[in-house]
């Protein structure tokens, strides 16, 4: 099983083999680490681990915040495999297939934040115009389009929006932390280089 788990800790040396020791104590392998931020003295960080399920995801969260000023803010699954360069992926498949680069977008994009699924959203009416294969048919929240890209909750839903030639890209996480500002920035680069690649060529939705 491949978990993604959020920690904060201080940034100290030290302080990060500390973390990295409690995980092979549980038997969890240490795929990827993510930086997301550096500030105030602490950071927090993405661990993406291989876990064996010898215990339960939440008492892996609760093992690690044992290791002193250590907090494990979310556990949840994730499909992205390190060293499998989705990225690389997915602007290849929009640079060979331009007309349909928004479309490889939506359905790409999940996975490269270890989210659940995507829509893209008219921007004018907010009729859903393409979901990713693990989108609902019912997409349960009322305001997907604000003006600037944005995360926030709705429907219990943590999610991120993205403003994209005339719909927007709305990302959804059911399990697992609200979107960090470094994974939002993430997406409108990707957002910003898939209208690149795209080029004048009218989007298929």
């Amino acid at each position: 099983m491949l978990l993604r788990v959020r920690v904060s800790l201080p940034d100290r040396p030290g302080v990060l083999g500390q973390v990295a020791r409690a995980f092979g104590v549980m038997g969890a392998d240490i795929l990827q680490v993510t930086v997301l931020e550096r500030q105030a003295g602490r950071a927090v960080d993405d661990f993406t681990v291989s876990w064996p399920g010898v215990f339960e995801p939440g008492e892996l969260r609760e093992r690690i915040g044992v290791v002193p000023g250590v907090r494990a803010e979310a556990v949840w699954p994730t499909r992205e495999v390190p060293g499998t360069s989705p990225d690389y992926d997915l602007l290849g498949h929009v640079a060979a297939d331009p007309g349909r680069a928004y479309v490889t977008l939506v359905d790409a994009v999940p996975d490269l934040v270890s989210a659940d699924w995507a829509v893209a959203v008219d921007s004018a009416d907010g009729r859903v115009v393409h979901g990713s294969w693990q989108a609902p048919e019912i997409v349960p929240a009322a305001d997907l389009t604000p003006l600037r890209a944005s995360a926030f909750e709705e429907g219990g839903l943590h999610l991120a929006s993205v403003p994209m030639d005339g719909v927007h890209l709305v990302v959804a996480r059911a399990q697992g932390p609200a979107f960090h500002r470094a994974e939002l920035d993430k997406i409108v680069r990707l957002v910003g280089i898939v209208s690149v690649l795209a080029g004048g060529v009218s989007r298929a939705l």
